[in-house]
């Protein structure tokens, strides 16, 4: 947890500095042949969620799954050069959750609420003649029972008319286990292994076919191997009282092809357009449609209702309560993995006049300081098993010009 907080401290001295004309004055102020950065972009986001449902996986299928959760969030972009791009994210979440607090079968104890605290940072350099733009990024994240390591980096290439861009990208993770019981279970291991690797592998093409439509298609390679069962989850067997705890395998290959259209219809009008088929080799098949349609009431103001449908099926090693045999070499009643359909519903707005909301003064730079946008989306979710959940998020986006 303090490697967190140096890095974070890090990252906002750095950032700071970079505010303050790092970049800038690393070369003479009344050179010609530099061109001005363009600003830094902050955006401060932050959201609330709750949700509620009676199939909570830490009592093996059933019991309450009410959780709320609160993140807030700090994504900045600053221009180093006029090619180079630092970019860090930095966000926690503030949860408390009745569901896993009953991992004790006590809804005082600590696990009833906790943090996760998370940092990216990562550079981006675009070559303007061979139009090509790489990143790296590393990242971290903390919560009470795992950590967690990142890496990735990405390549795209941009065609000459501008039209057309590839791109591929790679991530991995190395995440680390406490490894918690469930409280009268916790007299042996039931798991070998406090490890998880995921790598991530993504290929994307997106392609302007005419004035009106631009379409984008997406493939992902993802493979997990390690712990990828929870400890803390119960599995209720029919041939005895007591529980198990959930196993799955050690290794899992998914699968997603995404296609993503836009299409213009007017000067007032967009439809934004999503599908993605899922298959992986647990044995889940889904597919996901989605349509946002953001409509202008201004040259400023704008509001885009959205709709999303998902489907899929159960996991081989996905039974309820009490339906699981000892039999079994794997098993689970987390209703993530089960044979469900779900809805969410929502409206955002976005007002982003062309000279910014404000300007105001901040002490580590001589020009204003602008918040250019601010954008607010609430959603309702509900699903097949039962589970409801409302989320409200904001965005207040900022731009700092350089020294």
């Amino acid at each position: 947890m303090q490697l967190v907080y140096r890095c974070i401290g890090f990252v906002a001295a750095f950032a700071m500095a970079s505010f303050s004309g790092f970049a800038q004055n690393s070369v003479p102020r009344n050179s010609r042949r530099v061109q001005d950065l363009p600003p830094a972009d902050v955006n401060i986001l932050a959201s609330y969620y709750t949700q509620d449902g009676n199939h909570s996986p830490v009592t093996g299928g059933i019991g309450t799954e009410e959780l709320t959760d609160v993140t807030p969030t700090i994504i900045v972009n600053v221009p180093m050069d006029t090619v180079t791009n630092l970019l860090v994210n930095f966000g926690m979440d503030f949860y408390s959750s009745a569901s896993t607090d009953n991992i004790d079968f006590n809804v005082s104890s600590a696990s009833s609420s906790d943090t996760r605290t998370h940092i990216n940072v990562g550079l981006s350099r675009r070559n303007s003649l061979s139009r090509v733009t790489k990143s790296i990024t590393v990242g971290g994240s903390n919560e009470y029972d795992y950590n967690s390591v990142s890496l990735a980096a990405s390549w795209a290439k941009e065609s000459a008319d501008g039209n057309r861009e590839v791109s591929f990208a790679g991530q991995v993770f190395f995440d680390k286990w406490k490894i918690i019981y469930p409280i009268e279970l916790r007299g042996r291991d039931w798991v070998d292994t406090d490890k998880r690797q995921s790598f991530n592998f993504s290929a994307n093409v997106a392609q302007v076919i005419n004035r009106r439509l631009q379409v984008s298609l997406s493939a992902d390679l993802v493979y997990q191997t390690g712990l990828l069962s929870t400890p803390f989850h119960r599995v209720y067997v029919e041939e005895q009282a007591e529980p198990l705890v959930e196993k799955l395998p050690d290794s899992r290959l998914k699968l997603p092809v995404g296609l993503r259209a836009n299409y213009y219809l007017s000067d007032l009008l967009t439809a934004r357009m999503f599908y993605r088929f899922y298959v992986d080799d647990w044995g889940i098949v889904g597919s996901t449609a989605e349509v946002e349609l953001p409509f202008k009431l201004g040259p400023f103001f704008s509001i885009y209702p959205f709709y999303r449908f998902h489907t899929q099926t159960a996991a081989d090693y996905f039974a309820p309560f009490k339906e699981h045999s000892l039999s079994q070499e794997f098993y689970t009643s987390d209703y993530d993995l089960s044979d469900l359909t779900s809805n969410k519903v929502g409206l955002g707005v976005r007002y982003s006049p062309l000279f910014g909301v404000a300007k105001f003064g901040l002490p580590f730079s001589s020009h204003d300081t602008k918040l250019k946008s601010i954008e607010l989306r609430a959603s309702q979710y509900w699903r097949s098993d039962g589970l409801k959940a409302f989320l409200i998020s904001t965005d207040l986006g900022f731009t700092i010009p350089a020294e």
